[in-house]
């Protein structure tokens, strides 16, 4: 066992085991969050809840997770060529900001309509998207930065002190016998900010002065990228939302789904330890002309997916059903073969999260969009075709997610010829593998 334990981190790229823990705690956020609520709200209530973590989830992270993303891969790159990240962090700022401006605009502007739409008229609940939005702003920008510079003790603190806030306001709120879904979406807001606070004196520290940064080079792939993980986030979150415009009435149904697709989706939360260190190590790999390193450590990567699966996909597609009922208290609407198919679903998700990144590295963000538009046609002809509800959105996540996969399999093969047999040569043969990156690079 403990031989198996030391092959797997050494399979890691460097810096994972340092934001694990606080993945875990942010992961165990999520159910302990939902949970409680669960446990204190009302059927409709919690289903207004379901639906706003939902929305956050899904565009929240489709807005500022790429910029994460982007600031990662341009730090690293200049870390390895000796340039301070000082003048990337101001322009930086002033980008998300924008972004952030204009999504809080389009939410003010829509208050009513969306409030009827989606939380009964609750306009509240629009004011605590936004605020949610503004949470994952700041710490998007702050981890983008963190994770490019190597400080990944201080990105693990930052998800730990987040998740540990959500814990604790939960159950807060149910201590106080606080029965609104106000109160416990307001806790997506304030955790985030305070936890960004926490670790803003670290990356001030370690931020220096450099070369100035183009707008061009921080914005050039960003708008594809946006887009590209819309739709991934339209993926992987597109069940809940379908579901509360096929059936609006079933909050039975809409809340049981939330509870069953974050059991199913357990191995992402994990999996979120690998993506920031995955993609320092990649850029910084292909910046440093280490073609072999690159393709060994995305192969590898490919494996612990695939581990991550099988460890949480048996125990989801076995117990899911009853665990579901037990944690959030919801009524039994699914079983185990629909947890089977939302636990192959989040393998097959995971895998196309890999390849998204090595594509990003090679700065060809029109194919990684590219394969995620494909996977959303495939998720939306399979939603509105005729069918029970359940099984339609639960099927849809399946093949939208392994159509994504495809692509960018076959996308990397038709773009790269090379690169399955660079990984194979392994770290040792870097002369063939630099010359395939450099003309990758180049395309």
């Amino acid at each position: 066992m403990k031989a198996l334990l030391h092959k797997l981190t050494a399979a890691l790229p460097p810096g994972t085991a340092a934001v694990a823990g606080g993945t875990v705690v942010l992961g165990a956020a999520s159910y302990v969050h939902l949970g409680v609520a669960g446990h204190s709200l009302s059927e409709d209530a919690m289903a207004n809840v379901s639906v706003l973590w939902t929305i956050v989830m899904s565009v929240g992270i489709g807005l500022f997770f790429p910029i994460e993303q982007e600031l990662t891969r341009i730090v690293s790159a200049r870390v390895v060529q000796g340039k301070g990240a000082g003048p990337v962090l101001r322009r930086a700022a002033w980008l998300t900001a924008a972004v952030l401006g204009v999504t809080l605009l389009a939410l003010g502007l829509a208050a009513a309509p969306l409030a009827d739409l989606l939380f009964g008229g609750d306009r509240e609940l629009v004011a605590a998207l936004g605020g949610a939005f503004t949470g994952m702003a700041a710490c998007y920008l702050t981890r983008g930065l963190l994770a490019g510079l190597g400080r990944f003790p201080a990105y693990g603190t930052q998800l730990a002190v987040d998740g540990g806030l959500r814990i604790a306001l939960a159950f807060g709120c149910a201590l106080l016998g606080l029965h609104s879904a106000l109160a416990f979406s307001i806790v997506l807001a304030v955790a985030p900010v305070v936890a960004t606070l926490v670790t803003l004196p670290a990356l001030l520290r370690a931020t220096g002065p450099g070369e100035q940064i183009a707008w061009r080079e921080l914005c050039g792939g960003l708008g594809l990228l946006v887009c590209a993980t819309l739709l991934s986030q339209v993926v992987v979150n597109a069940a809940v939302m379908s579901t509360k415009l096929l059936a609006p009435a079933d909050s039975v149904l809409i809340g049981a789904l939330l509870n069953a697709l974050v059991l199913a989706r357990v191995p992402l939360f994990v999996f979120g330890s690998l993506q920031a260190s995955l993609l320092s190590g990649l850029s910084a790999a292909f910046t440093a002309g280490d073609r072999a390193a690159f393709w060994a450590m995305l192969r590898r990567i490919g494996k612990v997916v695939g581990l991550l699966g099988l460890v949480g996909g048996v125990p989801a597609t076995v117990l899911g059903p009853w665990l579901i009922e037990v944690l959030f208290d919801a009524k039994p609407r699914l079983g185990c073969f629909e947890f089977f198919l939302m636990s192959a679903g989040t393998v097959a998700y995971m895998l196309a999260m890999v390849l998204g990144q090595a594509l990003m590295v090679f700065k060809r963000h029109n194919l990684q969009l590219l394969c995620w538009a494909g996977g959303t046609a495939v998720l939306l002809a399979v939603t509105f075709v005729p069918g029970d509800v359940a099984m339609r959105v639960i099927v849809a996540y399946a093949l939208g997610s392994v159509a994504t996969v495809l692509g960018m399999l076959a996308a990397l093969r038709l773009n790269f010829p090379g690169a399955a047999s660079a990984a194979a040569e392994g770290p040792g043969h870097t002369g063939a593998a630099s010359r395939l990156g450099a003309g990758a690079a180049g395309k």
